[in-house]
């Protein structure tokens, strides 16, 4: 209770200029930036906290709107098991996300600004030994200042004391007299110590660590920030991955068959091996395998003695129509699964154009197996994935043929050694 009577007292003096204030203008210099960090720091970590619920937020209403898309594709439209994976890694994505944003950004954030209430307190404290450091000084000060003045004030009652008192006793008073104060000024200089020594050793700390929690910030933001971003640009690079690539266009190819492209019918047991007249052709010489090309026009022709495949049609032709069968595809499924379809073709198309400069127009499915009669054409079982290129003379294509390299050898070898030519109608874009 002295020592907070002391200090208001100092204050007051100081305040009123009648008693001077230590001062330190580097350390208040410090203090401001203190003051600032602490600011800076307590405003990011609150918009972080502010961005990390946005984060759920949108994890929230991305889960919804994949589980609402996944309940209206009907399991027997084509890619429904895609659409599933599709929902359940988006989820587990933006879990991930959030994840490492807590563990790592915000946890850093909040033992960075641990630091900073510890030593807010240990400022107050610097000030308030300051004030004692003050007023002990003064004390001391007026005491050694008012020493003589003291002196002559004792002095003179005490020689109405002296000259009553016996002759023996005289020299007595006047020396207790001058112990006494001896005694106050020995106890003003200790007190005057004890405060400077404590003021220094809490005014030392935290000279050395104000500077050094004032640099400590930059390598801070460039950590949570690099961190961020690094976090950012993995999410975002592997939502890409699983994210739809392919927006449906008013042009997007559907499956039904014009009259004057080449049709195809499936019978119930096999689709046959020969060629109508209006199917694609391929001329074959008996001498060479390579491809007879006449001088009026690019078309191939199949000799007498070459595989065909006719197209009866009576057959079911694959037209998107209402009493289409089950894998055929409406306007809507058409839709969804031109969204939702996975980025692989992408993948794909970028690896060829940036290794082989080769341009990849569709990727397609062949729906039976076609067993290749010429060199140069490519052999297919049902089920393969082509990847159609672009022809390199395109005086060359012939109608209803397509030129590709299938997905599995391109994957596993990455070259076009084993690229070739097959007839569209035996395929199926996807």
């Amino acid at each position: 209770m002295q020592k907070r009577l002391s200090r208001a007292q100092e204050k007051v003096l100081q305040k009123l200029g009648k008693a001077d204030e230590t001062r330190d203008t580097a350390f208040e210099e410090g203090v401001a930036n203190f003051n600032k960090q602490m600011a800076e720091g307590t405003k990011l970590q609150k918009d972080l906290r502010a961005y990390l619920a946005a984060v759920k937020t949108m994890h929230d209403a991305s889960k919804r709107l994949q589980d609402c898309l996944a309940d209206m594709y009907e399991p027997e439209w084509f890619g429904k098991e895609e659409v599933d994976t599709i929902a359940e890694e988006t989820d587990i994505l933006w879990s991930d996300y959030h994840d490492k944003l807590v563990d790592n950004s915000m946890i850093a954030m909040d033992t960075y600004l641990a630091q900073f209430p510890d030593i807010k307190a240990r400022i107050a404290k610097r000030d308030r030994k300051m004030t004692d450091y003050d007023s002990a000084r003064h004390h001391f000060g007026s005491l050694q200042k008012g020493k003589k003045q003291d002196q002559a004030k004792i002095a003179k009652p005490m020689s109405l004391v002296e000259k009553a008192a016996p002759g023996w006793a005289q020299g007595i008073l006047s020396a207790h007299q001058i112990a006494q104060t001896n005694l106050t000024r020995n106890q003003a200089e200790e007190e005057l110590g004890r405060a400077q020594k404590v003021f220094e050793e809490i005014n030392v700390d935290l000279q050395d660590e104000l500077p050094q929690l004032w640099n400590s910030r930059v390598g801070f933001y460039v950590n949570t920030f690099q961190s961020m971003a690094g976090y950012q640009q993995r999410f975002h690079k592997d939502m890409g991955k699983s994210a739809p690539s392919r927006s449906l266009s008013s042009s997007a190819p559907s499956r039904s068959l014009s009259s004057s492209a080449p049709s195809r019918s499936l019978s119930s047991s096999a689709p046959s091996r020969s060629l109508s007249s209006s199917a694609p052709s391929r001329s074959l010489s008996s001498s060479a395998p390579s491809r007879s090309l006449s001088s009026s026009a690019p078309s191939r022709s199949l000799s007498s003695s070459a595989p065909s495949r006719s197209l009866s049609s009576s057959a079911p032709s694959r037209s998107l129509s209402s009493s289409a069968p089950s894998r055929s595809l409406s306007s809507s499924a058409l839709f969804i699964f031109y969204f939702l379809l996975p980025r692989k073709i992408n993948t794909v198309k970028c690896s060829l154009s940036t290794e082989h400069n080769q341009d990849i127009f569709i990727m397609v499915k062949a729906m039976h197996d076609y067993a290749a009669t010429d060199g140069d054409e490519l052999e297919m079982k049902a089920g393969d994935v082509v990847l159609v290129l672009a022809w390199e003379n395109p005086d060359e294509q012939d109608d209803g043929w397509l030129m590709g390299v299938k997905e599995s050898h391109w994957l596993e070898n990455k070259d076009l050694l084993a690229k070739g030519v097959f007839p569209e109608n035996f395929t199926q874009k996807l």
